[in-house]
């Protein structure tokens, strides 16, 4: 078990240090940025962005989402290679219908999501439907592998065009939003053909399958082509689609119900609450992978009950500082202070429990009941509409994050109770409610009784940050075993870091 926990932090520090390196600089460059790009270009560019994520789910038609389960079926090279190679193949070819399509009626497009008339946006917005969805499978591969330096460098590298790109066409040329969108996909494309060409031996197996004597026997060996993994990924699109329509139908209601501004003022809130979004995109690229190559059940449970709780664990303490010391955040980072801490911590709560659904969806996975993820998608996704109704006119952007947070929780109960009938994992509760019991107290009563401003205010919230674990103890949560696991588990980490590659 402590293996299996090495394993997956290991590749969750390896898989988050890009997205650290790209969010941190995102979140420095923002006094920058909202220097030269007005809150309604942001309003447009983030719409846009997640426009971009929305259709890349529906083009993968859940072949990423099959590759990585079925990869682990056995060991056979060919039989990895074909199934690789096929669904980068599926995507690259769907995703270039759907971009060529978008860029001839771009004008259209834009004035129905945008509310204006602006092509070059969404030619834009194409060339990132298509580059990200294919980066998106070609990263899968790495991620199969566990092929964390490359994937490091790759990330990496994107980072840095995208930064380099970014400031000299929104700075430089004043480019604006379309230099904000076009510095982004850009890079994207250029990293995409970069991977591609590390992997072309793996990509190119089936044409060299062709003219080989190993045809049949690849053929023979390939029992999971692309119509199978279809067969399984396609029930997680709607239940896919239907969860990425709850992290973004606030943004959609903000821009078209409220106002661009209001838009534009919550995305600043969501890249501000990335610190949260980093730690579960690590977790999200490396639980997976982890998860379904533990082949015995029973070992299976264990791990999945223990990861649950150092999952609430390590996201609670995130949420609980950004809750506790966000104000000051927004008013170092941001060229004008627009009151976006209003829903950062709660940005950062609904961040944290997407992460704690992603254990749900892989417990279906493994029992291959990828139907049961769409009830509890489609709730989530009414509730969040209701509480966005409900709560915005009331709240503002507050509003729209206590109701991305109402939402998952229903969420998880939903798909908890679907799952535990198909897969039995005997969860920690009673030490979860310690957890949260500690978290939530000292989150709710710094909110309450600290400071708002000030030096004062701030070094009294980080000491109640700083206090939780010690509460922890006191409330009986960890005991001497384990604090000694975590030390040799965090010493293993950092000598294996600083080894030489």
């Amino acid at each position: 078990m402590f293996g299996y926990l090495t394993r997956l932090v290991k590749a969750g520090v390896a898989y988050q240090a890009g997205d650290i390196l790209a969010k941190g600089v995102a979140v420095f460059t923002l006094p920058l940025y909202t220097h030269y790009v007005d809150a309604a270009g942001y309003g447009y560019v983030e719409t846009l962005l997640t426009a971009v994520i929305a259709l890349s789910i529906v083009l993968r038609l859940g072949v990423g989402e099959a590759f990585i389960r079925f990869y682990y079926d056995d060991t056979d090279i060919e039989r990895r290679n074909l199934i690789a190679s096929g669904a980068v193949a599926f995507v690259f070819l769907t995703t270039t219908i759907a971009a060529l399509a978008g860029v001839i009626f771009a004008g259209a497009l834009s004035r129905a999501l945008l509310g204006v008339h602006n092509a070059v946006l969404f030619d834009l917005a194409m060339l990132g439907v298509w580059s990200f969805t294919n980066l998106e499978i070609a990263s899968a591969l790495l991620r199969a592998d566990e092929r964390t330096g490359t994937y490091l460098r790759a990330s990496l590298a994107n980072v840095v065009i995208t930064v380099s790109l970014t400031i000299y066409l929104v700075v430089g040329r004043h480019d604006g939003a379309r230099g904000l969108l076009a510095g982004n996909y850009t890079a994207s494309t250029l990293v995409l053909f970069g991977l591609w060409f590390v992997e072309r031996r793996r990509l190119l197996a089936p044409i060299r399958a062709r003219t080989g004597a190993s045809l049949a026997r690849a053929r023979a060996r390939a029992s999971l082509p692309v119509r199978s993994m279809l067969a399984f990924g396609l029930p997680t699109v709607p239940a896919d689609a239907s969860v990425y329509a709850l992290q973004v139908a606030d943004r959609w209601y903000l821009l078209r119900v409220q106002t661009p501004a209001a838009a534009g003022l919550y995305a600043l809130a969501a890249k501000l609450a990335t610190v949260v979004f980093v730690a579960v995109r690590g977790f999200q690229y490396a639980w997976p992978p982890l998860a379904y190559s533990v082949t015995d059940d029973d070992v299976a449970a264990r791990l999945y009950a223990l990861v649950t709780t150092y999952y609430v664990l390590v996201s609670g303490i995130v949420v609980a500082g950004v809750a506790l010391l966000g104000r000051w955040a927004v008013r170092l980072l941001l060229y004008h202070d627009y009151g976006a801490h209003d829903a950062l911590p709660w940005l950062a709560l609904g961040w944290a429990l997407y992460g704690l659904y992603l254990i749900f969806a892989v417990i279906s996975g493994r029992a291959r009941r990828t139907r049961r993820n769409l009830p509890a998608a489609l709730v989530g996704l009414a509730v969040n509409v209701g509480g966005l109704f409900l709560l915005v006119p009331a709240l503002g952007i507050s509003g729209a994050g206590i109701a991305l947070v109402i939402a998952y929780a229903a969420m998880i109960l939903v798909i908890y109770q679907l799952t535990r009938s198909v897969f039995s994992v005997g969860f920690e509760w009673e030490r979860l409610a310690r957890l949260l019991a500690v978290l939530a107290g000292v989150s709710v009563a710094g909110e309450l009784l600290l400071p708002t401003s000030g030096a004062a205010g701030f070094l009294l919230r980080g000491l109640a940050w700083c206090a939780i674990f010690p509460l922890l103890r006191i409330a009986g949560f960890f005991n001497a075993a384990e604090l000694a696991r975590i030390a040799t588990l965090a010493a293993r980490i950092v000598r294996q870091r600083r080894r030489p590659a």
